[in-house]
């Protein structure tokens, strides 16, 4: 399995009232690294004739982030079949080494036109292993 990352910086627009990260925003985070990993590795025309829906999200939070702490962002797909995939994303303060964030999704992937449910194609299921 193929795994994709990135690091980020946590900026006040991330901290909530308790002086820590939202959990709203590791949510967002999740989604936005999912959606960047697609986006890197599909072509144009898989892009164009393709989308993914979210069919379920668990998450769990392990440890509290805070303003300033460099976090590394992890994800990748540890099963494809049929019209799904399993997504996982691992969110890791940097500097101390702790895991902040568990993330395991299942996703569907549909026909972009019809936005109807179809089988991962081999083109697509090569992306993530």
């Amino acid at each position: 399995m193929k795994v994709f990352e990135k690091t980020i910086t946590v900026v006040e627009d991330d901290i909530d009232d308790l002086n820590h990260v939202n959990n709203v925003r590791y949510v967002q985070w999740v989604q936005d690294i999912a959606k960047e990993h697609w986006q890197t590795y599909a072509t144009k025309a898989i892009l164009d004739s393709y989308v993914w829906f979210l069919v379920n999200h668990y998450i769990e939070y392990k440890s509290p982030a805070l303003l300033g702490d460099q976090l590394l962002l992890k994800t990748y797909v540890s099963k494809v079949t049929g019209v799904s995939s399993i997504r996982h994303v691992e969110i890791t303060n940097l500097n101390t080494k702790k895991r902040i964030v568990n993330s395991k999704a299942k996703w569907c992937f549909m026909d972009a036109k019809t936005q109807c449910p179809t089988r991962i194609t081999t083109e697509v299921s090569e992306i993530f292993n």
